[in-house]
């Protein structure tokens, strides 16, 4: 059965919270052991966040700091290997782009700093722990 395309679309918070729980659960908390009381922070409110979808179903998602900060980009295991995570950080940056944030910022788990660097990040700091996985700083200028 052939996938559909990957879509993505700014996400309402509230309205969207289950499917942007249900991915961030999987992922962060399920899968890599994150603390839910890390996971879930006061910077959620004031996020943009963003929905990758197959078809209706959601299967990624991310969020952009009004500071031009990039985070909690996951993507559902069944859904990786194709492009869901290409397409959102492509959207996110797009977004931060058009709110004239020049500089996007993330700390990225250190496996995913090749991801990363293909979208124009580069590794700024030494290798820290966050929630128990290690993590480089990444930015990015626009032009």
């Amino acid at each position: 059965m052939p996938m559909n395309k990957i879509r993505v679309r700014v996400a309402d918070w509230q309205k969207d919270n289950a499917d942007i729980r249900r991915i961030r659960e999987a992922v962060f908390i399920a899968e890599q052991s994150v603390p839910p009381e890390l996971e879930w922070d006061a910077e959620d409110a004031g996020a943009l966040h963003f929905l990758a979808h197959e078809g209706d179903y959601p299967v990624g998602t991310a969020r952009l700091l009004p500071d031009g900060e990039i985070g909690r980009l996951s993507v559902l295991k069944d859904w990786r290997g194709l492009k869901v995570g290409d397409a959102l950080l492509t959207a996110v940056i797009s977004e931060a782009e058009n709110r004239d944030l020049k500089e996007q910022k993330l700390s990225a788990q250190v496996h995913a700093t090749a991801f990363y660097e293909r979208f124009g990040f580069t590794v700024i700091s030494e290798e820290f722990l966050e929630a128990g996985l290690p993590h480089v700083d990444m930015v990015r200028h626009s032009a």
